[in-house]
């Protein structure tokens, strides 16, 4: 893993920033999101030339081989322009094949996944979307020396567009993991209905499909933890980018906007809610990168932190939404106006890999109370 220096991250943020604001503006968002996969195949594939879908992926296999701090700053600047693409799921995916450390896989699968040919999300949770071990929905059976999953996992990012599924599955051996494509026999893929069209979830039956078991040199739900730490370290760049984001045009808006023959940022109220609004959004910047610095750098109290941001950044995310479409007042409301997207993905976003309130459940734990 290369850490980039602070000029070079400057950089590299500077450069997702100008694509998307070309390619994933408005109106490019809105189109995209009412499509059936959700995502512009033609802006995944830049984002990979760019060295961003394969951003923590080694240089041997493909990709840009940075680390938390990289994919944390480009995750501000997607959660700022609502980028739809399987980023997320991504890199949970490919920090699980990691954590597990089979290496034939890896060689295998991680080129394709850096050059954006291959999608690939993770099967982690089932229909209680707890996120935790016990949440595993999925068995594995083993007969005749191969494995057969059953069950359906749920909240699958982006499995309707995945070309590869690994699947976290119980076996009379404990907890496995395993690899199959999506389109393989007993393999049945149905898209759910979401608050938040600029996102895309699924649930993933499985009946009897046969499936490559994967070696791991941890613990599996070790491997599975450590994924979806640096997955929430994703998630709270994400929120903490979007709360950025809606500050930014509703202090734009409360300055243009005139009402009584005043412009509305004038008025006191709207500055106490503007002023709330900044702590907010500045707190959840300094929680993210705090997250993505200490697990970059293995620092002490590294869980602390990540829980942190994850229940920081969500709750900051759907408390500056909200209260800037308030602040708006009714235009905020339209089809037309952007507050509302931003709010819809907020609260979508506050129940990935766990809620707040389980995250600070966590946060408490980790500090020994």
């Amino acid at each position: 893993m290369n850490t980039l220096s602070g000029e070079e991250r400057a950089a590299l943020r500077d450069s997702v920033h100008r694509l998307l604001q070309d390619q994933s503006s408005e109106a490019a968002v809105r189109a995209v999101m009412e499509t059936d996969s959700g995502y512009d195949p033609a802006l995944w594939q830049r984002l990979a030339e760019m060295g961003v879908v394969g951003l923590i992926i080694d240089e041997a296999h493909g990709g840009s081989g940075v680390g938390p701090m990289e994919l944390e700053a480009v995750m501000e600047e997607a959660g700022a322009a609502l980028l739809c693409a399987p980023l997320l799921a991504t890199v949970v995916a490919v920090k699980l094949l990691q954590a597990l450390g089979d290496e034939a896989a890896t060689e295998r699968l991680l080129p394709a996944i850096a050059s954006g040919e291959t999608i690939a999300t993770a099967v982690l949770t089932g229909d209680a979307g707890s996120w935790t071990e016990e949440g595993v929905g999925i068995t594995a059976n083993q007969s005749n020396g191969q494995y057969q999953l059953e069950g359906r996992g749920n909240y699958v990012l982006h499995g309707q567009n995945a070309d590869l599924l690994i699947v976290i599955a119980r076996s009379g051996e404990g907890l496995g993991a395993y690899l199959l494509e999506s389109g393989a026999q007993g393999v049945s893929v149905g898209a759910l209905p979401t608050f938040d069209h600029t996102q895309r979830l699924a649930a993933v039956t499985f009946s009897g499909a046969v499936a490559e078991p994967l070696n791991s040199k941890m613990p599996v739900w070790e491997a599975v933890r450590a994924a979806m730490d640096l997955g929430l370290v994703a998630l709270a760049g994400e929120q903490a980018g979007g709360a950025q984001r809606v500050l930014d045009f509703t202090v734009e808006y409360a300055k243009t906007r005139i009402q009584f023959g005043r412009q509305i940022g004038s008025f006191q109220a709207i500055k106490h809610m503007a002023a709330d609004l900044l702590l907010e959004t500045e707190s959840a910047v300094s929680a993210a990168r705090n997250a993505a610095e200490r697990l970059a750098g293995g620092a002490e109290k590294t869980d602390e932190a990540i829980s942190l941001a994850a229940f920081a950044c969500a709750d900051a995310f759907v408390k500056t939404a909200a209260d800037g479409v308030q602040m708006h007042g009714g235009i905020a409301f339209t089809w037309e106006h952007p507050a509302h997207l931003y709010l819809k993905r907020a609260r979508a976003d506050a129940q990935l890999l766990g809620t707040p309130a389980y995250h600070r459940e966590r946060y408490l734990q980790a500090l020994g109370a």
